[in-house]
């Protein structure tokens, strides 16, 4: 069976994510343990809160190295909302700048919209040749947050939403995928696209068992109740 790492740094509300994806058909493990997550097929890295909290929580738990050398291995990587956020160069909240992980270039920043934080159900506008969103069609998922990335990653497939403005809804980047909306709450649309990455593992595998690294709001059904996540 496929198996996954949850990274475990100290996120809140992350047991959703963690039966999301054992629904989906993997194997899953809440963990910090470094050989336990370097053994796993797929790592995701969840994320609620404020940017600088997240990227502490996972310094503290060496889940930088950790996500960086999986990134560069070219290993099935996801991240879900902050998880995502932290990805990039850089997080500015409260005027206070704080260093991403650094996968990608570009800022974290505050959304530009009359109505903060953008809570509730959006569709967004992948591309046709998308692998995350494939057999998905013209759903909505779920969002909670007050920040977001614009600056596309180069060589990689961005996914968009809006909500004042255009934003970086999810990024497909190779062999790592991330995700500013909350897969694990967004109902059957959600789940396929958790069906979709888990199903990337074995379209990225290499003949050696490695991988191959290549480089307007509205609601529906109900409202998850978590904390606001960044």
């Amino acid at each position: 069976m496929t198996t996954v790492a949850v990274l475990d740094y100290g996120a809140g509300n992350v047991r959703s994510a963690v039966r999301a994806v054992a629904a989906a058909g993997a194997e899953v493990t809440l963990t910090a343990d470094r050989d336990v997550i370097n053994d796993s097929d797929g790592l995701l890295v969840p994320g609620v809160g404020a940017f600088s909290a997240v990227m502490a929580g996972l310094d503290n738990v060496g889940g930088v190295d950790l996500i960086r050398a999986r990134h560069e291995q070219g290993r099935p990587l996801l991240g879900i909302c902050v998880g995502l956020q932290v990805f990039f160069a850089r997080g500015e909240e409260h005027g206070v700048k704080t260093d991403g992980i650094g996968l990608w270039p570009g800022a974290v920043t505050g959304l530009e919209a009359p109505v903060i934080p953008h809570m509730g159900w959006s569709k967004v506008s992948a591309p046709a040749d998308s692998a995350m969103f494939a057999g998905i069609g013209d759903e909505r998922f779920y969002f909670v947050h007050s920040y977001a990335a614009t600056e596309p990653p180069p060589n990689a497939t961005v996914t968009t939403a809006r909500h004042g403005s255009d934003f970086i809804a999810a990024v497909e980047d190779g062999t790592t995928w991330a995700a500013q909306f909350h897969p694990e709450k967004s109902a059957e649309a959600g789940a396929r696209l958790l069906r979709n990455w888990l199903a990337s593992f074995a379209a990225g595998s290499s003949p050696d068992g490695g991988f191959v690294s290549t480089s307007d709001s509205g609601s529906i059904g109900s409202t998850p109740t978590d904390p606001l996540s960044s």
